[in-house]
Order: C-alpha cells, then structure tokens, then sequence
C-alpha cells in the first residue's frame, strides 16, 4: 500500500470507532469513565453550567455488564480448553509445549490469552490476532538451522477491532489485505524529557508486510521494515478474527440499559442528595442580601407560593424502581436473569424449574462462546503448523462444561459406556484421553501430551 493512503479508514470503521470507545467506557467504569462522563451523563434542558459540573463531580456508575463479561469469560475457561497433537513429529511437540505456556512471548499462556480475546470480543463484537515469526538476515539451509535461530518460534499478538482502521476481502470472503493502527507514548531523546505519541502502521497482504512510522503530530511517515511475512507459503494474510454474532455481542445489547440506570441512578441519588440540604424561603418585599443556609436561598413576597410538581405516587420510589427494573433488564438481556440477584416479588414468583430453565439458556450461550474460541484456536494452531511444515495433527476440545459436579457426572457417564462392552480399543483411548485431560486441565501441555503417548501405547483386554 502507498505511504500517502496508509491512514485511509474503511467506512465500517468510521462508523464504529466512536461506539467502541464509549462501549471500552462503559465496560472498565471506574475513573475510565468518570473522566468522561460529559458525554453521558444528560444535561438538563436549560440546566446552569456550575450545577451540571457539580453533578458531574459526583456522578458514579453501577457497573453491571463489565461483571456480567467477566463473569462469562470467567466461567467459560475454568478449565482449560483441551489440545491434542497427534503425529510422530517430536520437535513439533515440544515446541507447541512451549506454545501453550508462552504464546505470545510475554509469558501468557494459551488459554489467557484467548479468555482476554474473548473478553474484547464481547465488548467490541470482534478481536483480532496476528500470527508472526522472528525475522533475522539470511536464508536458513535446513529446518535445524531455522530452529535454531529462533525464526520458527511462532508467537501471536492481540489488536482491537479499533486498531485494524482499513481492509478488502475477495469475492471468497478471504482477506486479501490490512492496515492496523497503534500509538504509544515514547520518550524524546532530548534534555526536556518529553514524551512524544508514536504512530505505526502494519500492512499486510497474502505475502508481504510493511511497517510504517510517524513520531509526533508533524513527523514524516517513514518504512522502518518490510518484507515476507510468515505465513507468506500459504499465501494468507497473517490475520484471524475472533467474532460473535449480535445475539451474542453483550456490549452492544445492554450498553443503552446501562447509560439509562446511569442517568437514572445519577439523577435520584443528586435528588436524595439536594433534598439533605434544606432551601431558606424569605417572605419579604424588600431587597434581601444576606446569605443565609447553604449558600442559597429563595425569596417570594408575602403572597407568593412556590412548589413542585411530581407524578402522584411520589418520584422517587417510581424513580427507584425503575432502577431496579433496569438492572434485571440488563441481566436479562445477557441471559443471566438467574443472577439478577433481586428480592422484587417477580423473582420470588419464579418457580426452581423457571430458574433451572433460565440457567441452561446460560449453558447454551456459554457452548456457543466456546465453539467460537475453539475454532478460532483450532484454525491459528494448524495454520501455525502448515507455515512451520509440522508432523502433527491437531485438535482442540472442551469449554462445553460450567457446572462444579459435571466431572462426577461425565465420569459416571463414560464408566456406563465402558461397560456396554463395545469392542473398540480407539473408543477407550479416547475416553480416557477425553477424562484425563478434563481432570488435568491446568497441567502443563508436556504432561497432557506425555499422557496421551502412554494411553495409545497402552494394550487394552478386549
């Protein structure tokens, strides 16, 4: 791509680059979204500007949905997912042991990185991961030689839909190329010590990369580095998407629930707030000027009433509950209605079987969350493989059980199966390589594989 059109921003981008920052607010809360709250919190009409920023000061945010995410990642990989590598190629299974426990060069192991995946996944609706190699000078004669220099440690990295402003797919729905955008705060090396923004940009198509890189607001846009990628003998762009569908986006579907509880919520508790402070009335016709309470005060002539309008049934208790009808919508929405955690007489209604019905909705969704993490994993490792030309088939099972007691049950299951007697020797070994990793599912990649070796070696009674 030319340096002139390497800022050029797709039109989906442009339309959703302001949803994803307000979405990223609403999802860390906290001083995150206290710092801008100016752009959510609803000004009244005609309301004076030293009044709004005193209920900007103290505005808060109950946040519900950044839980209810953590909560689905969360329980989505207590366990580990399960990978299986198959084959006779030993060098390609040590190194995808050293994969599973440092994916990404920075210590993260596999299952870590794909739960924060997930996690930006249900924020933004889509994560996005990049499969690179190190890249040194010279051609390696042998596949020893590149071990060995390290060009064949592959290693992945994570962007945010935010990041990746431009890109074209064919008429396949393969992606032909792409521009990511990042930006970082580097230090000037000058005796001032300031700190300068960084702007990089990567391009990559079905075979090449490009980098590019502009410091400051002024500075030229310069090549740092290009070349082959290393994903470049598979003709593909070294990029995967992890995606879910809108029924499954939770931002996108409780964020206008949460920016009302939080007008809602911030409006009733300034109310409550003010209505502490009780208002001085002056009944005088001449001019008052001292200050009198707290700083304020009304003054009406001796025939003059003031008052306040509110819905028949007093606002706040309406405003009140309301709020509460907000959250369970909120949870609702995100199928958790089982964890609302509301005492209204709605819940107390609900019958166990309800409840137990609402819960496996929860497990279904959660399935379908694990599918899409399991086949994005699946489709990065053997694309990993191909480029690095491994002996090894590869596999990736799992995140399809939640519940403390499933182990006991599956267990109890696979004895029943056992016991049926079917004369297959490949049944057994992957029933037990199926039990086994469950069991293990924190132990180290080495062990699960050292494992799976000795159960097909083993000699079954038939």
């Amino acid at each position: 791509m030319h340096i002139a059109n390497i800022n050029r921003e797709h039109p989906e981008y442009i339309a959703r680059k302001t949803m994803w920052r307000q979405y990223k607010d609403l999802y860390a809360g906290g001083e995150q979204l206290r710092s801008n709250a100016s752009e959510y919190l609803v000004r009244r009409h005609k309301e004076p500007g030293e009044v709004y920023g005193e209920r900007l000061g103290r505005a808060f945010y109950e946040n519900y949905i950044g839980s209810i995410i953590d909560w689905y990642a969360a329980t989505l990989l207590r366990r580990e997912p399960v990978l299986l590598f198959e084959g006779s190629d030993e060098s390609a299974k040590l190194f995808y042991n050293v994969f599973s426990d440092d994916c990404d060069l920075k210590g993260t192991n596999l299952s870590e990185f794909f739960r924060q995946r997930l996690v930006q996944t249900l924020v933004c609706g889509s994560s996005y991961i990049v499969v690179d190699f190190p890249r040194s000078n010279g051609v390696a004669m042998t596949r020893a030689e590149e071990d060995a220099s390290g060009r064949s440690r592959a290693y992945l990295v994570d962007y945010g839909p935010d990041e990746v402003i431009n890109w074209s797919y064919d008429q396949s729905g393969g992606l032909e190329w792409a521009v990511i955008r990042t930006s970082c705060l580097q230090p000037v090396k000058s005796a001032e010590a300031k700190w300068e923004i960084e702007t990089r940009w990567l391009y990559y198509d079905r075979e090449n990369f490009q980098i590019l890189r502009k410091t400051g607001e002024r500075g030229p846009v310069e090549s740092i580095d290009e070349g082959r990628h290393g994903l470049a003998s598979l003709h593909r762009v070294p990029i995967f998407r992890l995606q879910v569908s809108d029924g499954l986006w939770l931002m996108n579907k409780a964020a206008l629930l949460q920016l009302e509880h939080f007008n809602k919520s911030n409006a009733l508790s300034w109310a409550l707030t003010m209505g502490l402070f009780a208002t001085p009335v002056v009944y005088s016709d001449r001019e008052w000027t001292q200050v009198v309470g707290e700083s304020y005060y009304i003054q009406l002539g001796p025939e003059d009433r003031f008052g306040w309008t509110e819905p028949e049934g007093k606002v706040y208790q309406i405003a009140a509950d309301n709020l509460v009808r907000l959250k369970d919508e909120i949870y609702r929405v995100c199928y958790l209605m089982n964890q609302a955690g509301t005492s209204s007489a709605g819940d107390l209604r609900q019958s166990g079987l309800s409840k137990q019905r609402d819960f496996s909705i929860t497990q279904e969704v959660l399935r379908a969350y694990g599918d899409n993490v399991k086949d994005t994993m699946k489709m990065v490792l053997r694309t990993i493989a191909a480029a690095r030309q491994d002996g090894v088939s590869i596999d990736v099972s799992g995140l399809d059980e939640f519940d403390i007691d499933d182990f006991s049950n599956e267990l109890d299951d696979a004895k029943k199966l056992l016991e049926l007697g079917i004369g297959s020797e490949t049944l057994k070994k992957q029933v037990f390589k199926k039990l086994a990793f469950k069991y293990l599912c924190d132990a180290r990649q080495e062990i699960k594989n050292r494992v799976a070796e000795e159960i097909d070696a083993m000699q079954y009674p038939q």
